[in-house]
């Protein structure tokens, strides 16, 4: 994170100028980003869509390297990605740093990187965190999760923060803006893995919830693969009511000390940030609303739902609370 804050207090941008692409090339590699982004993360872009034009480029530039990143240990070929396949990526993450992009979506990152100052170090992290998804399926603590968050969230929120930027009125340390972005990627990872519970197990045989907090609610591992319903009534277990409960609590709590960072945020960039903040927040109302079923239900917001939670976004964006 500190080389994070340095480079953005220096406006540091690392792409030198011999990148070439420009021009109707570069507009058709972005558009591209953004036609992935609304396709595989239909909530993510609904919130780049109130972003200014530069903004919404950069960020779907960046999730866009983060998808595919992704991809090569969820995707359709993970099973033959190996530890140098990821080493190669890290490679060629290190060429579009120094201007030289492989394809046009590596170049609308380049572009990015040459715009905005962004460090390399959360790219890495991120890699870090597909290497850990090769060799780990399960999570002991939430000291472990929480590592195995920031590698694979907390990173994304660190390399969009110098995109957003920060409100010019605010001139203390900005420290406490990276913080509340990083609470901010971690609440929405715990949302990812409480959401997807039943589809890591059935389909990944991946436990991400902590092993330590599952034996304190008297769960076994093998139930939890299973699926808690109660045999008699197919409801839910009452244990893994309560588990969900603790794991909601928390991940409300990451969300709450986000809120304080994105009132630091440049003007452009509160709306969106709350809106996604808030519509991510109420998957976790939906895992709720399904009697905590992460087994065979998904939780998800319905359109009708993220509409109406575009004026309250709004609202809360004009009256930012300072410290």
């Amino acid at each position: 994170m500190r080389r994070c804050i340095e480079a953005h207090q220096a406006q540091i941008t690392s792409v030198p100028s011999s990148f070439k692409w420009n021009g109707g090339v570069l507009d058709q590699a972005y558009a591209k980003c953004g036609q992935v982004t609304s396709e595989y993360a239909k909530t993510f872009y609904l919130g780049t869509q109130l972003m200014t034009p530069a903004q919404a480029k950069a960020v779907w530039a960046v999730y866009v390297w983060c998808r595919r990143t992704d991809e090569l240990v969820d995707g359709p070929n993970a099973s033959k990605i190996t530890p140098k396949a990821l080493d190669r990526w890290e490679e060629r993450l290190e060429a579009l740093f120094e201007g030289k992009p492989y394809d046009e979506l590596d170049a609308a990152l380049t572009d990015t990187i040459a715009k905005f100052p962004l460090h390399i170090q959360p790219f890495r992290d991120m890699i870090e965190g597909m290497r850990m998804d090769l060799v780990k399926s399960r999570y002991e603590t939430f000291d472990e999760l929480y590592e195995y968050c920031y590698r694979v969230a907390g990173t994304v929120a660190l390399m969009c923060m110098p995109i957003m930027g920060v409100d010019p009125s605010y001139k203390g340390p900005l420290e406490p803006v990276y913080r509340a972005a990083l609470a901010l990627g971690t609440a929405n990872q715990l949302t990812n893995i409480l959401r997807d519970v039943g589809e890591d197990a059935y389909q990944r045989n991946r436990v991400y919830v902590p092993l330590d907090e599952l034996e304190k609610y008297n769960i076994a591992e093998k139930e939890m693969l299973v699926g808690l319903h109660a045999p008699s009534t197919g409801e839910m277990d009452d244990r893994w009511r309560g588990f969900m409960g603790f794991q909601i609590t928390r991940a409300r709590q990451y969300f709450a000390d986000a809120e304080a960072g994105v009132d630091l945020l440049s003007p452009a960039a509160r709306w969106p940030v709350w809106s996604a903040l808030i519509l991510y927040r109420q998957i976790l109302d939906a895992i709720e609303r399904n009697d905590y079923d992460n087994f065979t239900k998904r939780a998800y917001v319905p359109k009708w739902r993220k509409m109406a939670s575009l004026p309250v976004a709004y609202a809360r964006s004009l009256l930012p609370k300072r410290p």
